[in-house]
């Protein structure tokens, strides 16, 4: 506009520049104006909302010391434990301040990365955040009850003739095509529900959520993907059923004969063989967030914010969904090693190609992710479900063809009930947690009771301030401010460096015309 001495001209409605026309509703608007109100509107919530901060406490604080030793010292004081009959409680050292602060109270842990909080998710705790995450949750188990695999979506579907427009086509190309593409569809849907639930749930850290996420997802795939189809259910309704209800099974007949048959792992060779191709190379061409970049690029106003989305397109790798994939093909090919060792070889491939394409997204494709040890430790756990299922199919094999007396079925029922007891031991009560790689070491060389000696430099104070409570246009005191700017300048710094468009002279012209 300062070249041409003309005004840039905008229309705000949402994908406003993809209209042609010009109609009553969706007049243009002149860019410096509307923005200049926009950030004056911006400002004036901001000041609002940084008036009511202080009124709205939290009940928490982060405390930040010289060094990882004293974090180490003040955490063993606030944790040690003394008992004084049937009643344990903690007795950290005393000080003047003890009973008015009412430290006996106090819970103290590490606390995690900045870039790892969620900070707009902080005011929900208490009864609301557990009464939100159970409603989500049982809706979730409602929905999913019912609906579990895509199979009894489809059956369900054809109740209420809603395939019957398509049969009356008589084109066998559609015919045979949609049914297939429903199914490939609700395959894909179902764990995006599970996936999603997560966010709505208001976890405060990106870790707590990547690890509710995987969890959620792996025990819905592990039924959706095996175990109900391995035991010809097709849904967790019917499994119930199964389970607890004497008249289905004197009306339905369940044939385990049938069921645990040596070819009855073909389904899984494929499945696996379907995740090691198609599974990689989607995640390699990346649908979804292609897709989500064009929503967000057809809801930009202007030229300006379109050149912002295509230079912040990256997104954080998703470590919650993509452990939970990867195990549960890794607990498929573990369950049938046994019974169908020709599934073995095709999990290996699956694994190598799992592992070059997330090496290759992790390293250009996605922002690096501020996680904690406790997502990786949890998958770690988490995957020793599946010996357990390799036990137990093994089992059921035996028993179905030998009896449970026979020596091999005696023979895989203790070394199973051996397996599942160790199994609990380390991840509930843990046990041969000095086996574990995810230990937390603090170097305690040169310290004394927690303080560097007298002879190291002073280190500067820093308080740490959340970016949403920074003010860019005033030089607040304190090197917490600077510490965050620095935090999100290094951040926007990784953004724009490493992940620019290669389009920026076509986006300058656009921003020009």
């Amino acid at each position: 506009m300062a070249r041409e001495h003309m005004p840039t001209m905008i229309n705000p409605k949402p994908c406003g520049h993809l209209c042609c026309c010009i109609i009553t509703g969706c007049e243009q608007e002149e860019a410096v104006n509307y923005y200049t109100k926009l950030e004056a509107k911006l400002k004036d919530e901001y000041r609002k909302e940084r008036e009511k901060v202080n009124t709205k406490p939290l009940g928490m604080a982060f405390v930040t010391f010289q060094n990882e030793a004293m974090t180490a010292l003040i955490l063993k004081d606030f944790n040690a434990c003394q008992c004084h009959g049937c009643h344990c409680r903690r007795e950290p050292k005393c000080s003047p301040f003890s009973g008015l602060l009412n430290t006996y109270n106090w819970t103290v842990t590490y606390a995690p990365d900045p870039l790892n909080v969620y900070w707009e998710h902080l005011s929900t705790g208490g009864l609301k955040w557990w009464l939100r995450c159970f409603i989500i949750n049982c809706f979730l188990f409602l929905l999913l009850f019912f609906l579990t695999t895509p199979a009894i979506i489809i059956s369900t579907m054809d109740k209420f003739n809603v395939t019957k427009p398509v049969e009356y086509l008589n084109n066998p190309i559609v015919t045979q095509f949609f049914p297939t593409l429903l199914l490939w569809c609700f395959s894909a849907l179902l764990p995006t529900i599970v996936y999603y639930s997560a966010f709505f749930e208001a976890h405060w850290t990106r870790s707590e959520e990547n690890r509710t996420t995987m969890h959620k997802c792996y025990t819905f795939l592990i039924f959706m993907v095996l175990l109900l189809p391995s035991l010809g259910l097709s849904s967790l309704d019917v499994f119930f059923r199964w389970l607890f209800d004497k008249k289905f099974l004197d009306e339905a007949k369940v044939r385990f004969e049938c069921v645990f048959l040596p070819d009855n792992g073909a389904f899984f060779v494929n499945y696996v063989i379907a995740s090691a191709f198609i599974g990689n190379a989607m995640d390699l061409l990346r649908i979804p967030y292609f897709l989500m970049y064009m929503i967000r690029l057809c809801l930009a106003r202007s030229a300006a914010e379109r050149r912002n989305v295509k230079k912040h397109q990256a997104y954080e790798f998703q470590f919650g969904a993509a452990y939970a994939w990867m195990m549960n093909v890794f607990t498929v090919v573990m369950t049938y090693s046994i019974t169908c060792p020709i599934i073995v070889p095709f999990g290996l491939m699956y694994m190598l190609l799992k592992h070059l394409v997330d090496r290759y997204n992790m390293y250009y494709a996605y922002l690096p992710s501020k996680l904690d040890k406790k997502i990786h430790s949890g998958a770690v756990n988490q995957v020793v479900a599946a010996p357990i299922l390799c036990l137990f199919w093994l089992l059921f094999f035996s028993t179905v063809r030998t009896g449970f007396v026979a020596p091999t079925s005696m023979f895989t029922f203790v070394v199973l009930i051996i397996t599942i007891i160790i199994c609990l031991s380390h991840v509930v009560f843990g046990h041969f947690k000095y086996l574990s790689a995810h230990n937390y070491k603090v170097d305690m060389d040169g310290v004394d009771n927690g303080r560097q000696p007298d002879s190291s430099p002073p280190v500067k104070s820093v308080t740490y301030v959340a970016q949403v409570l920074q003010d860019p246009n005033t030089d607040e005191t304190g090197s917490g401010e600077d510490e965050g700017q620095g935090l999100s300048q290094g951040e926007e710094g990784v953004n724009d460096g490493d992940f620019q468009s290669g389009e920026d002279s076509l986006i300058e012209n656009e921003v020009h015309q």
